[in-house]
């Protein structure tokens, strides 16, 4: 079968081809972290704001900051890509065509700088995951490895790297002012770049010229994100290759649902993403801090207590009748009294929402892949919750269950159907050490919380927390899931 490029393009369905000719399109836009979710999510509202605006100087320069695995499956297909949409009740397909140029900083940052420094480019963007950022309690660590060879003075290779020597670029030619969005599932995303970027800023010669100048020409909006996307299997392919009538090795799956929430804050010119459905807001907290517990942290849940269950994928967690309960009243009960909610959301509409998504049959996301990097979202979609309810006097009893079901995860590494469960997670090898220091549910909990980049330096002595956990680990690495579940939410 013939492979999806723009020579092909002219046998594929006009209602499924992108709403433009893409070779029309310049590249006004540089996203670092060329992955399946801005695929799937900011490229998406990109071409859709493109369509309705007629403004074709949004092009995307997509960089993949490590691996030259994208670019080998968007190289040859002159960046176009299928999104396959999957509900319960239909699967449909659309080609995205505003990623116009693909570069890998791997091989070459310059050009990645270049693109950065350039005149046109007025947006920055980037989804890298939370470990991608390189930070240690919300700062720069400057002791990693790769960051300690940038700022040694090899050509970055780090996103904050390539971020700052992208805007040393800039300023040095004089290109005007820029905006840099960060769309990763960081609290306060736009503000914790702008530190990281200052950080690394600060031990550059001249550090105190291109950090005003950073201060001055250089913004960095907050945004939410939101939109499933599981990884993309051979059946997907096959999908896709049906309903387009070409090969396509860098399509993508997605839920319906998605939403983008963004800080109006920006320093130069940017899409029109509001016509694509995008909320322009003052203040992106409440929405942040509304997705981060009640989809992140549910989905954070539903991975650890599901895998260990046996299921699969998400949906398969949420049919186990235990699971889904405590999915509910982890949202409704605890969750849900931690949030300010913005005038006119209807919170109990968002989830249902939420539980209509969690359960979407076709998706097959993946307990083991939602798993992943668990000391990385900890901090963001459980810890917050669980301090606003003890300085509101009550009990965190379910999020206790879930970080119980997190430390089983990362402690027994086994389902209860015989099932390996592997440890994906960039703090692995320090998990491990602290598994291995002892063998009772009590003394793990103990072990565990004294991680401190996970749990804070407060949480392993509060007393009330602990017996929490205590009591959820004793029931869980004692009893099946679903048993230990039944106990617990009586």
């Amino acid at each position: 079968m013939d492979r999806l490029c723009l020579s092909e393009l002219v046998d594929v369905a006009t209602a499924l081809r992108p709403p433009f000719d893409p070779r029309e399109l310049s590249a006004g836009i540089v996203h670092l972290g060329l992955g399946a979710f801005h695929r799937a999510h900011q490229a998406v509202y990109t071409q859709q704001a493109i369509a309705a605006t007629g403004e074709l100087g949004w092009g995307i320069c997509g960089v993949s900051p490590r691996s030259r695995g994208v670019l080998d499956q968007l190289g040859p297909q002159d960046g176009l890509y299928t999104v396959l949409t999957r509900s319960a009740d239909e699967t449909r397909a659309e080609i995205v065509g505003a990623i116009r140029e693909v570069l890998c900083c791997a091989d070459d940052p310059s050009p990645v700088l270049q693109r950065i420094g350039a005149a046109p480019t007025c947006v920055v963007t980037a989804t890298v995951t939370e470990k991608g950022y390189r930070m240690r309690g919300g700062r720069l660590d400057v002791d990693d490895p790769e960051i300690a060879a940038d700022l040694a003075g090899r050509a970055p290779r780090t996103v904050v790297g390539v971020l700052a020597g992208g805007l040393l670029a800039r300023m040095q030619a004089d290109a005007g002012p820029i905006s840099v969005l960060c769309c990763d599932n960081i609290p306060g995303n736009g503000v914790v770049l702008a530190r990281l970027v200052d950080d690394f800023a600060e031990h550059l010669p001249r550090s105190d010229v291109l950090r005003s100048w950073i201060r001055k020409q250089v913004r960095f909006p907050s945004t939410m994100v939101d939109r499933i996307v599981p990884a993309t299997t051979d059946g997907d392919r096959d999908d896709v290759a049906r309903l387009i009538g070409l090969r396509d090795d860098g399509a993508v799956v997605a839920e319906p649902f998605t939403q983008w929430v963004i800080e109006d804050d920006f320093a130069a010119d940017r899409p029109r993403w509001e016509r694509a459905g995008a909320t322009m807001t003052a203040d992106v907290q409440p929405y942040e801090e509304i997705k981060l517990r009640l989809l992140n942290g549910s989905h954070s849940a539903l991975a650890y207590l599901g895998a260990l269950a046996g299921a699969e994928s998400i949906a398969d967690a949420m049919a186990i009748g235990e699971i889904g309960e405590l999915v509910d009243r982890l949202m409704r009960e605890e969750m849900a009294r931690t949030l300010t909610i913005p005038d006119g959301f209807d919170l109990d509409a968002y989830i249902a929402s939420l539980q209509s998504r969690f359960t979407n049959p076709a998706l097959r996301h993946s307990t083991l892949q939602v798993a992943m990097d668990g000391s990385q979202k900890i901090p963001q979609r459980w810890l917050p919750a669980v301090q606003s309810l003890l300085q509101h006097g009550r009990e965190p009893r379910l999020l206790a269950v879930a970080i119980a079901g997190w430390m089983r995860f990362v402690s027994h590494r086994r389902s209860d159907v015989g099932r390996p469960l592997p440890l994906a997670d960039p703090m692995a090898a320090t998990i491990a050490e602290h598994v291995a220091e002892t063998s009772s549910p009590r003394g793990l909990r103990d072990s565990l919380l004294g991680i401190v980049p996970v749990f804070g330096a407060g949480l392993r002595d509060d007393a009330l927390v602990c017996a929490l956990v205590d009591e959820a680990l004793e029931q869980l690495t004692s009893r099946p899931v679903r048993a230990a579940l039944r106990s617990l939410l009586r």
